[in-house]
């Protein structure tokens, strides 16, 4: 068993630790924050990405941690923004999205957790099915108020237990049973 205050989640984006560490805590798991900008590689692929942003901060910080990156990929746009998402958000938004979709709103977000520590790095995937609203709807932040899961009326931002379906949520649940046992 893992001393819990022994894991760190890195990254810069607070909304991502405070998810990680709601979902976590459900799971027994404490996580610590270290608030750091990580290099991000140019990939085509969310895990070459993960894998290279944990090693970059396990290179600065030293302790046994988790990073996560994640992209929304929409059918109509061939996938598009995917591994670029970060990116296509700072510089369009959610409404740049919206103006380019026409009838095909069908969309996949998808999570990689990767932990790393000195010996050890381990990477956990998973997404969760969906499609983008008409307009923007909730509070919430990033592509949560244009994401509707499947099976769903409402976007990630109105729903009120985003946290125990999310593509984050699956892809940290499968860390945690890997984590809590290894």
């Amino acid at each position: 068993m893992h001393k819990s205050s022994d894991l760190y989640f890195v990254s810069s984006n607070n909304h991502k630790y405070q998810e990680a560490k709601t979902i976590l805590d459900s799971f027994g798991i404490k996580l610590r924050f270290i608030k750091l900008n990580l290099e991000e590689i140019q990939s085509n692929s969310l895990k070459e990405i993960a894998v290279s942003k944990a090693r970059d901060a396990f290179s600065k910080c030293k302790k046994p941690l988790i990073i996560e990156d994640d992209g929304i990929f929409i059918n109509f746009l061939h996938g598009f923004p995917g591994p670029y998402s970060s990116y296509i958000f700072k510089t369009i938004g959610n409404n740049g999205i919206l103006n380019l979709l026409k009838q095909n709103r069908k969309a996949k977000f998808v999570s990689i957790i990767t932990y790393c520590d000195k010996n050890i790095l381990q990477s956990f995937d998973a997404k969760i099915d969906g499609s983008i609203s008409k307009h923007v709807k909730g509070k919430g932040w990033g592509y949560d108020p244009i994401f509707i899961p499947n099976n769903s009326k409402k976007t990630f931002a109105e729903l009120n237990n985003k946290n125990e379906l999310s593509h984050r949520y699956k892809a940290l649940k499968k860390f945690s049973n890997w984590y809590l046992h290894k």
